[in-house]
């Protein structure tokens, strides 16, 4: 998708299950309970558990109990979460001009990692290595 008129949060939505779409089995296997949302910053809540000062550092958060952690003696968990913050979002596709559709596939990305119990060292790691 090119710069154009600011996608809305429909758009969103969209792209990042489109996004899922592309991750491959065995992965793939364990992603349907994941809720997505899209909204338009973190509030200070998350950006305070996060230890982010400026929402606009913040494109992406996966909100669960990751797989490697999960127990069938772990009942009540809501599900899985993967919020994608809009604006951080089209600032980023603005300031680089990269592609919106592999943006948002790549804070889905690293996100699902969240959820397969990946730290941020792990999926940088993985990044340099490709």
């Amino acid at each position: 998708m090119r710069i154009g008129s600011a996608p809305g949060p429909e758009v969103f939505e969209r792209l990042a299950r489109a996004a899922f779409t592309r991750i491959p089995p065995p992965f793939s296997d364990h992603l349907a309970d994941i809720v997505i949302r899209i909204e338009e910053f973190a509030d200070e809540e998350t950006l305070e558990a996060v230890g982010i000062d400026d929402a606009w550092h913040l494109s992406g958060l996966y909100h669960g109990r990751p797989l490697d952690e999960q127990s069938v003696w772990s009942s009540g968990d809501m599900p899985p979460v993967i919020t994608l913050y809009r604006q951080p979002l089209l600032a980023e596709w603005s300031e680089t001009g990269v592609d919106l559709e592999a943006l948002v596939t790549h804070v889905v990305v690293h996100e699902v990692g969240h959820h397969f119990g990946l730290s941020d060292d792990d999926m940088h790691a993985i990044e340099n290595g490709a």
